[in-house]
């Protein structure tokens, strides 16, 4: 299974990965980084969400290691290994 690593100290807390991740493995973190921002955090678990508001997960499974989220990040704080 992929996984990412994100370099918390860099992220912006833009959230573009968030949106992006199709299998909603990206979520905003509760501590602040250095900069007093909320970074990202990879969880190797589906975050619950739904599209149109219903209940349930959006999707099930492991990260896919697509690079959707690296390909968007603006300030380059995510790695992806397959």
């Amino acid at each position: 299974m992929a996984k990412i690593i994100i370099d918390r100290e860099k992220c912006k807390g833009c959230l573009l990965c968030v949106s992006f991740c199709p299998k909603g493995l990206i979520s905003v973190d509760k501590d602040l980084n250095r900069r007093g921002v909320k970074p990202v955090k990879f969880s190797p678990r589906p975050v619950l969400r739904s599209p149109q508001g219903e209940g349930g997960s959006f999707s099930k499974g492991g990260c896919l290691g697509c690079a959707m989220c690296a390909i968007i990040c603006p300030d380059c704080c995510i790695e992806v290994y397959k």
